[in-house]
């Protein structure tokens, strides 16, 4: 299985296309849907979904772009299920973005448990505080985690934003992320991969 990631957008928000053989899910597709399709045309991937770690703006903003050029659904956390139309919770009514992000509500809503999308099987845990709907995508055969803005490499998600709680943010990262095994590379929302191994040795919030 293939693992690609792209910092789109003006907050460096990570993208990832997860592949194989021709097939792929896309999580989180923050902005510039161009470079997305580029990757899966070159790579000749058919995408099979979007899946979303949460619906603030910087993860949401080519979403509708890549629905519509591919004719795929979009999985989000029931949580979350009004964020994608509104600006005031997915933030993009705060930042100053010129034209707030509006988009259909998702096609599916996620919650706890195993999902499977053709030939992907992963868990899907729910990890709030950062947003009261992040979750994290878990490939446990495969070694990785994709956890949106839960955990960085040396760092967690912020929680000053509506709806954000640091303590249980805190509470979804040790009960949700370390009890993954500690090779576990974790694929963040903004910035390098990181292990859970290093994050419970080093990361000086944890």
């Amino acid at each position: 299985m293939n693992v690609k990631q792209f910092s789109l957008g003006a907050l460096g928000t990570n993208c990832y296309i997860v592949h194989k053989n021709g097939k792929g899910l896309i999580i989180d597709p923050g902005a510039e849907g161009l470079v997305v399709k580029q990757y899966l045309d070159s790579h000749d991937t058919k995408p099979l979904a979007i899946l979303l770690t949460h619906a603030h703006f910087d993860h949401i903003g080519a979403v509708e772009e890549l629905q519509r050029e591919y004719n795929i659904e979009v999985y989000l956390h029931e949580t979350e299920h009004d964020w994608l139309k509104d600006p005031m919770l997915n933030g993009s009514q705060y930042f100053g973005i010129t034209e707030p992000i509006r988009i259909n509500n998702a096609d599916h809503m996620l919650t706890p448990g195993f999902l499977t999308l053709e030939n992907f099987t992963f868990e899907i845990r729910h990890t709030p505080g950062h947003s009261p709907g992040s979750v994290s995508f878990v490939f446990e055969d495969e070694g990785f985690v994709i956890a949106g803005d839960t955990l960085f490499n040396g760092g967690i998600g912020r929680t000053d934003l509506p709806q954000g709680n640091h303590q249980e943010l805190l509470t979804s990262i040790k009960t949700n992320l370390f009890t993954l095994a500690e090779k576990t590379i974790v694929y963040p929302g903004h910035g390098p991969e990181t292990t859970i191994e290093k994050e419970k040795r080093s990361n000086p919030f944890l």
